[in-house]
């Protein structure tokens, strides 16, 4: 079979790889029918995250059809249609129990695409499948689907829930990709007064005002600060979300809040970043770091099943197997390609 394989700092390559077998039996087999490419992948390629070994195959966000299963699964059969989690869990180490299945200490929390093979490829080996894969309900399509393996969970839980996002709150977020936009639509469950979303493409500001931003700001051409005190009063934000990852966006969203405000990170950070506490200590400002557990999963796939949730729009350009590589070149330049999340398909 092929996949897609990192081979250190800006290599990769759809290259014949070994399929894989079942290593433990818990394990599943899934022939993958659709994945997608996440921002985390493109921090990979960067360099960003150096546990990823040279000879890995990326990706932890996709939809497949059960081909094998090992002799410890229960709650799958072959041909079930499934969803495969970003995140893995052994559902009996003591942060499991919790729920807080991304920290993980018995060989889970975010392995695929990481510490093992992932899913960009035409087999993947999904490890600790009963509590990793989520059965589909037929009216819930692929390209639905895919989006939540990881941005809608991330988004709901890294974002909006550790924010704190109340009735009534001036809400920004920095950053329009793909996490950026899942952050605006799970945002708005939660009546927000205000959504204002900041990101130097303006592609990307036209989806975040059609997935329900009411304000949006031009990096670059618009001074985001001038434009959020002036629509508070000169407070700041209640919540503000990071949704990029470099040093420059965290320390905006710190000079953004208000007192007493919280700050969310969402994004995946390479390099360090400054803490002001000369300015922050005295301003109660609550700042918030976080892996996806994904524990909201079911609640999420329930609501897109039921039609609550819209992610019709989220993806912007389909691609075949034998196009991965270009899939890659799209999604890593939005300003130019106007590239949301991209969908590969078998």
């Amino acid at each position: 079979m092929k996949g897609l394989v990192y081979g250190g700092p800006g290599v990769r390559s759809w290259t014949e790889i070994p399929d894989p077998i079942i290593q433990d039996p818990r394990d599943a087999i899934i022939r993958v029918d659709a994945v997608t490419i996440c921002g985390t992948d493109l921090h990979i390629l960067g360099g960003d995250v150096p546990e990823v070994e040279p000879g890995r195959v990326l990706g932890h966000e996709a939809v497949g059809t059960v081909v094998e299963i090992g002799d410890g699964v229960s709650g799958l059969a072959v041909g079930d249609s499934v969803l495969a989690s970003c995140i893995s869990a052994c559902g009996i180490c003591s942060y499991c129990r919790q729920g807080a299945y991304g920290q993980c200490r018995n060989g889970g929390g975010w392995i695929l695409g990481h510490l093992v093979d992932g899913v960009q490829s035409e087999l993947a080996r999904i490890p600790f499948a009963d509590l990793s894969t989520y059965k589909l309900p037929e009216q819930v399509t692929n390209e639905a689907a895919v989006l939540l393996a990881d941005i809608l969970p991330t988004s709901y839980e890294v974002g909006v829930l550790n924010g704190g996002v109340r009735p009534g709150d001036t809400v920004v977020i920095v950053g329009a990709g793909p996490i950026g936009l899942a952050a605006v639509i799970t945002a708005r469950l939660f009546s927000p007064a205000h959504i204002v979303v900041i990101d130097k493409a303006q592609s990307r500001l036209q989806a975040a005002k059609m997935f329900g931003a009411d304000i949006t700001v031009l990096a670059g051409s618009q001074d985001p600060l001038e434009t959020v005190r002036a629509m508070t009063g000169g407070l700041g934000a209640d919540v503000v979300m990071e949704a990029v990852g470099t040093p420059s966006t965290f320390e905006l969203c710190t000079t953004l809040v208000r007192p007493g405000g919280r700050v969310a990170n969402i994004g995946v950070h390479g390099k360090p970043a400054t803490l002001h506490l000369e300015d922050l200590w005295i301003r109660n400002v609550t700042i918030t770091t976080g892996l996806v557990d994904t524990y909201s999963t079911p609640r999420l796939l329930d609501m897109v099943a039921a039609g609550q949730l819209d992610l019709g729009h989220m993806i912007t350009h389909h691609f075949g197997f034998g196009e991965f590589m270009d899939a890659y070149d799209v999604f890593a330049d939005p300003i130019h390609s106007g590239a949301l999340k991209v969908m590969v398909s078998g």
